[in-house]
């Protein structure tokens, strides 16, 4: 195949969506490849990008399919949804990654690419075993790869850089979803990276209906997160605690689930804290509906978040945030525009900045005014036209030989 070239230069602010470069090549349909590693579609923020994305690549008239693995109550009535080997849950990066495994991997990724001829595969964390790689390494079309990881030192990348100098070479175009994305990877694999953001489903969020049973005059501070140590839901709980020692008449409304559940459920037994409410893992149609509940949206994470998508979907809820103040939200939420931002790990500035909105009937208003006005720059057609011309853009590269 031609050899890869380096994509164009990220754009200059980091994280923020910029107009789409025109497209440079025929703009017929495209026949796409998207490969994800996690088990599509067992719910995380991975999955959730490829969703979108394949949806909204349907809707412009390309041919995508997505690539991913078996977990195990895969349905079906499915789609174009091609499985190869099965998926187990590993512990990676502060949470739960995936590895797959199986028979014959290399000779089913031959053949499906054989089979399929497709004009463009896109990579979603090429270098998670063992899929992604033994697609990659097999592989003869354009590839495109999206890295969604953000953290401190990483011992599995550390590791894979040394044997992964083949595959990162295949790559024709790299994107990041935010600079705090592209600043991690960059440390074991330096190039170009596109910074091409997150989406957010906008009618879901801006048309839910609130539940009116929580329309009561009580202020609604919501969570939305896994129960792990890196979403800092702990920091949140002793926050609200301070916020009910101050009188604040709050109810705190939590979903999700993970780990450390049963930890977090004994510290507020302990402490007799009261409305907070354990809501577990809930539907998209439902956590719409909290979102419309809500009147401040909290997200306390202690770091390693490369984006924040919840951030995108309380924006397009019209609610106001209180975040902490790490490299991948702050790009996302602007300082005392759509919320606060604060010192992570600090439950004492979270209950100040908590208290300040609480009380404070017109800047919650305002600021989720900010957040609805903003949140269109994320919409999944828009994010997902990006990432089409940027196919587009290497395409004609790799077909132009002075572009070598």
């Amino acid at each position: 195949m031609s050899e890869p070239i380096a994509p164009p230069a990220p754009p200059a602010a980091a994280g923020a969506l910029t107009p789409a470069a025109p497209s440079v090549a025929n703009p017929a349909p495209m026949k796409i490849g998207i490969v994800s590693p996690y088990g599509y579609p067992h719910p995380g923020g991975v999955n959730e990008h490829v969703r979108h994305a394949y949806e909204a690549m349907r809707r412009m008239g390309h041919d995508a399919w997505i690539i991913t693995s078996k977990y195990g109550d895969e349905r079906e009535d499915e789609g174009r949804v091609i499985r190869l080997g099965t998926g187990y849950a590993v512990p990676a990066n502060g949470s739960m990654g995936r590895v797959t495994l199986g028979w014959r991997f290399k000779q089913q990724a031959r053949e499906l690419l054989a089979e399929h001829a497709f004009d463009v595969l896109h990579f979603h964390e090429p270098f998670v075993p063992f899929l992604s790689p033994t697609m990659l390494d097999q592989s003869n079309t354009i590839n495109i790869a999206t890295f969604h990881a953000f953290g401190g030192f990483s011992p599995s990348y550390w590791v894979g850089k040394w044997f992964a100098g083949r595959l990162i070479d295949k790559l024709h175009g790299r994107i990041a979803v935010s600079g705090a994305a592209r600043h991690f990877i960059s440390r074991y694999f330096p190039g170009d990276y596109r910074i091409i953001p997150n989406g957010v489903d906008l009618d879901r969020f801006a048309d839910a209906e609130p539940f009116e049973e929580l329309r009561d005059g009580t202020v609604n501070i919501l969570f939305v997160g896994r129960f792990e140590e890196r979403k800092g839901l702990i920091h949140l709980l002793r926050a609200y605690h301070r916020l009910r020692k101050r009188h604040v008449d709050a109810r705190l409304l939590i979903i999700g689930s993970g780990p450390k559940q049963r930890e977090y459920r004994r510290f507020v037994g302990l402490r007799q804290i009261r409305d907070v409410e354990f809501l577990g893992r809930v539907s998209d149609e439902a956590k719409a509906r909290y979102f419309a509940s809500a009147d401040i949206f909290c997200a306390p994470a202690t770091g390693q978040e490369s984006f924040g998508v919840v951030l995108l979907e309380a924006m397009a809820a019209g609610v106001p945030i209180v975040a902490s103040d790490i490299h991948g939200y702050k790009n996302v939420v602007q300082r005392g525009v759509q919320g606060l931002l604060v010192e992570p790990r600090n439950h004492r500035a979270l209950a100040a900045a908590l208290y300040r909105l609480s009380n404070d009937e017109e800047l919650r208003h305002r600021m989720g005014e900010e957040g609805r006005a903003r949140a269109p720059e994320y919409s999944w057609d828009r994010v997902t036209e990006q990432i089409v011309d940027f196919y587009r853009e290497i395409r004609e590269g790799v077909a132009t030989p002075s572009s070598r």
